[in-house]
């Protein structure tokens, strides 16, 4: 068994992964979005054959049996992208898929075999080369020397309209797989708002290395293992595709220009320190602004880069390390600051803003969405693309109150469920007499309490409520009340929606990193439970994470009274796209 093949695991490798399939399979995984797709391109395919006859025919005039032999190089032609960002190509004798990342379709690819599951009829590969390239594929587009080794990004050959394009049918695979709602209760799904940068917008990034030979892990030894150090600088960056590897990155093109200067300034500091190191660790880069006004005249001003200093310690704990996890990652060991070099500041174009990158996860990180400032600590989660902010929290104050009716009484009150450092309740608290924000981190809520602060806003209040009851000291009226939820990755539990539903507010703002999680809570609040259920009445991507499969979705809800179940969607058909067809499909 070759180095490469040992790294993708022998059997063993492979049972952990089917029992990792099992456990995830309720939480909108790569697994299962992944075999929805593949069973979808094997009965396209068997529909595209009149009769099964013919499919027989055809399938008989193929004499290569599916599939090769593992490590096999073999060619595929690439049908389709998935939801997962791979594309997928069928077996010659079309009775199973090679999964393939960094591919388009219509390529022709060269690949590697890697896995096989072969109940679920397919194959996971590694890309080798591009044989005959698609008419959508363009490489003079491509600004990353790792594109097609790094797992960040899957894109990056693709036009920007193709990406929203394929965004957009994202959203309409998650509803039609995960929701458990016919397509007439699922409205038109709406053009997918671009993010104004598709390179430079990430405000945050984490790259890690791995510990010494022996010890690759970044957690403690175990007990009774000796402690060795590194021999040479081990690869700092992130994972290799397909494989439990870290791949050396020297620079991040998706990064901003503070984050990519503190990412050089930080791979210089670890190779300079590091015989104090004896096991892998994360480091943290998160971008923070000082807003200056411009000097008297209006002129110019020169651009600077100077080190900012930070003495603190770093506790080793910190959330939302990846594109858009809210989950705590506390066993990861962070990197701890130099107080020479744990920031690094620069002029932007605009030159009122001063940019640093912090690399301590307890200071404190400082954005602007607008005239709004917030305050979080750089370790906590927020969102990582702050080009896209504007437009985002725009859109969902447009959408926050529904259109008046004489039969409804008007919203007057705002509850921003998991909440965070208060986004949501400070972008749209001039729109109601009163709102609550609600979290179970108490961290979390002694920040909303500083940005409501530091904005001026006086009719928002705060409260760390325990997760089994985070309506019961809640006061408004349920039918003057809107609800916004923006929940980690996982979604809802159902403890969290029976309570949705026993409060049953009039709107349900529904913000998502995942739109696959979405869909299946959604399709809860449609059904309804007690009396109380949704309408599904608008539906829209925003591209959060260009060059990546990532999409986040934004669903309006609205309660339908047992006295009329008829509920009209909202936004014109010229202004929601196509949407979703007489069978679900675009």
């Amino acid at each position: 068994m070759t180095k490469r093949e040992a790294q993708h695991g022998g059997p063993k490798s492979q049972t952990r992964k089917i029992t990792k399939k099992a456990k995830l399979a309720i939480e909108g995984s790569f697994t299962e979005v992944l075999l929805h797709d593949v069973r979808k391109l094997l009965a396209n395919q068997a529909a595209a054959v009149s009769g099964t006859e013919n499919l027989a025919e055809e399938r008989s005039k193929v004499s290569v049996q599916s599939p090769p032999a593992r490590f096999a190089e073999i060619e595929v032609r690439i049908s389709e992208l998935s939801s997962t960002g791979d594309g997928l190509g069928l077996s010659e004798n079309l009775d199973h898929v090679y999964v393939v990342p960094f591919s388009v379709p219509g390529d022709v690819v060269q690949v590697k075999v890697v896995n096989h599951f072969a109940s679920d009829h397919y194959t996971l590969t590694d890309f080798v080369k591009v044989l005959e390239p698609s008419p959508r594929r363009d490489n003079t587009r491509v600004k990353c020397q790792y594109f097609s080794r790094c797992s960040g990004c899957q894109f990056q050959m693709l036009s920007y309209d193709d990406q929203l394009q394929h965004k957009k049918k994202i959203i309409e695979s998650a509803y039609r797989n995960f929701s458990n709602l016919p397509s007439e209760l699922v409205p038109q799904i709406g053009s997918t708002i671009g993010s104004p940068l598709q390179y430079g917008y990430r405000t945050k990034l984490t790259p890690h290395f791995d510990g010494p030979p022996g010890r690759r892990g970044r957690g403690p030894p175990k007990a009774g293992t000796e402690r060795q150090g590194f021999a040479e600088v081990p690869p700092i960056g992130f994972m290799l595709k397909g494989m439990r590897r870290t791949i050396d990155i020297e620079d991040c093109p998706i990064g901003t220009d503070a984050v990519r200067l503190g990412m050089a300034k930080e791979r210089m500091r670890v190779a300079k320190e590091l015989s104090t190191y004896k096991r892998g660790a994360t480091i943290l880069l998160r971008e923070s602004t000082k807003r200056k006004p411009t000097n008297s005249a209006g002129a110019p001003q020169i651009s600077t880069l100077t080190t900012a200093t930070n003495n603190e310690d770093v506790d080793g704990n910190i959330n939302g390390i990846d594109e858009t996890s809210k989950t705590d990652l506390s066993n990861k060991d962070l990197v701890p600051p130099n107080a020479e070099t744990s920031g690094i500041s620069a002029m932007t174009a605009d030159q009122d803003e001063e940019k640093s990158c912090i690399t301590d996860s307890n200071a404190i990180a400082t954005e602007y969405i607008d005239s709004f400032v917030f305050h979080n600590t750089a370790g906590s989660f927020f969102q990582n693309n702050n080009s896209i902010l504007p437009r985002f929290t725009a859109y969902v104050r447009d959408h926050i109150l529904p259109s008046s009716s004489p039969s409804e009484k008007p919203i007057k009150y705002l509850i921003d469920a998991y909440c965070g450092s208060g986004l949501f309740t400070v972008t749209l608290s001039s729109l109601f007499p009163a709102s609550t924000g609600i979290d179970i981190s108490p961290a979390s809520i002694a920040s909303a309490h500083q940005n409501a602060k530091a904005n001026n806003i006086a009719n928002a209040t705060f409260m760390a409520a325990d997760a089994s009851a985070l309506f019961a000291e809640v006061t408004y009226p349920h039918d003057e009340t809107v609800v916004v939820i923006d929940p980690p990755r996982k979604g809802c539990d159902d403890n969290f929606l029976r309570q949705l539903l026993r409060f049953g507010p009039q709107r349900v703002v529904y913000v998502s990193c995942n739109v696959h999680t979405q869909a299946r809570d959604v399709g809860v609040l449609v059904e309804g439970k007690d009396g109380c259920r949704y309408a599904l009445t608008s539906l829209r991507g925003f591209d959060f994470f260009p060059q990546t499969s990532h999409v986040e979705g934004v669903a309006i809800l609205d309660r339908v009274d047992a006295s009329n179940h008829e509920t009209t969607t909202e936004g014109a058909p010229n202004e929601v796209g196509e949407g979703l067809g007489p069978e679900g499909i675009a």
